[in-house]
């Protein structure tokens, strides 16, 4: 399984795989052919059918600048290693082809090649799957977050804190805006209105509401191609985030505690990554919002003082509950219905992670099964509700507009 360091990830939004893939590669191509005289970029399948509003295009044109980019849009072909595939071609001064890349975004602002494993087996960790992470805490006497220090070194924790910092920022960022988000949706900004409302609430609503304003900052944020951390993507950016950021002032966490929380999440978000996807072009939105949720749910259990086993249920009731989600942004934006699911999603995380508080830990599905499920289902899922734009919200909004 791969470090953390490739499933969190500090960057613009409004998508990891749309927006932070694309320009990685733009990146690395630049790299290959600095001299260049032009470039072509086709862009295939979901990458075609959204990149506008998740502006593909124009971080690719940004990136490779100076060096004038043609983008051609090819939204019928879907590769069969992956939706989101790009060719980089690159010509000399007599519009002769000097080189070409074809790439895929593959979730989460990773990239690969075609036939490239995506099984993370080259990583740091001995084991992807969670079962055989919480065998091993078992039989050592260690707490799950342990696995990430044993296997990355005690030096992963500087980049927690790294990530940690970049998560409030975007909290405490989108909280100073108001307006409107950009784009033709004309979305307004929620984040600091709930805020308003919440912080003179002292019941549970109130610490409700706060967790939904901490959330829509950073979803917000996102949305306005801002500053977020993959988590594990950027279209669920908010849910770690805005959660923990509630619980850190709810409880008054330590430095130390907050980062061990980090840990634990980075864990389950890999397995998922590895085992199935976290990619929305891939497996619909419950390999976005579902595995933020379950990534979230486990890190508060911890926090709330679960064991190993109450911490794997909650991660896979999360999951589970989340099992068949589209992905149907609305005008290829990472708005509607984004920003919202983001908000319900980091309360569901911490209803889960009650929910298993009250139990023993044993239940009869294991996290690891409903990955694989999770895989399967987002197979089955029609292309229509995977990233597309062409079904479900985006459809009828789109449809009742027009």
């Amino acid at each position: 399984m791969e470090s953390l360091r490739e499933l969190f990830k500090i960057g613009n939004g409004p998508s990891s795989s749309h927006t932070m893939g694309p320009e990685r590669a733009a990146k690395e191509f630049l790299s290959r052919y600095p001299n260049a005289e032009k470039f072509k970029v086709e862009l295939y399948g979901s990458l075609a059918l959204t990149g506008k509003g998740h502006l593909t295009d124009w971080i690719i044109i940004k990136t490779l600048n100076p060096i004038p980019t043609e983008i051609i849009w090819k939204p019928t072909y879907i590769h069969p290693y992956h939706t989101n595939g790009m060719k980089f071609i690159a010509f000399d001064s007599s519009d002769q082809e000097i080189g070409n890349w074809l790439v895929f975004s593959v979730g989460g602002g990773s990239l690969a090649e075609e036939g490239e494993t995506r099984e993370g087996s080259n990583g740091p960790y001995s084991t992807n799957k969670i079962s055989e992470i919480i065998e091993w805490c078992n039989s050592n006497s260690k707490e799950i977050w342990e696995m990430v220090i044993e296997s990355e070194g005690k030096e992963i924790w500087t980049f927690l804190n790294d990530i940690k910092e970049a998560m409030f920022e975007s909290v405490e960022t989108g909280l100073s805006k108001t307006g409107l988000l950009p784009g033709t949706i004309r979305l307004p900004r929620r984040a600091q209105t709930f805020y308003r409302k919440a912080r003179n609430d002292d019941s549970r609503n109130g610490f409700t509401g706060k967790i939904f304003s901490y959330t829509l900052a950073v979803s917000e944020e996102n949305g306005s191609g801002g500053k977020v951390v993959t988590a594990p993507t950027c279209g669920a950016a908010g849910v770690i985030p805005g959660l923990l950021y509630a619980l850190a002032k709810e409880y008054d966490l330590s430095n130390e505690e907050i980062l061990k929380s980090l840990a634990i999440a980075g864990l389950f978000g890999n397995s998922i990554k590895v085992n199935a996807t976290i990619s929305g072009a891939e497996g619909g939105c419950q390999a976005e919002i579902g595995s933020a949720c379950a990534m979230a749910a486990a890190m508060a259990c911890f926090i709330l003082g679960g064991t190993h086993d109450q911490i794997e249920y909650a991660a896979e009731m999360a999951l589970e509950h989340h099992l068949g989600l589209t992905c149907d942004p609305v005008g290829g934006y990472v708005q509607i219905p984004c920003i919202e699911r983001n908000a319900a999603a980091s309360v569901r995380a911490l209803d889960a992670a009650h929910y298993s508080l009250y139990t023993d830990g044993k239940h009869s599905i294991s996290f690891d099964q409903v990955v694989l499920t999770m895989k399967q289902v987002g197979k089955d899922l029609k292309d229509e509700y995977k990233e597309t734009s062409t079904g479900g919200l985006a459809k009828v909004i789109f449809s009742n507009r027009c």
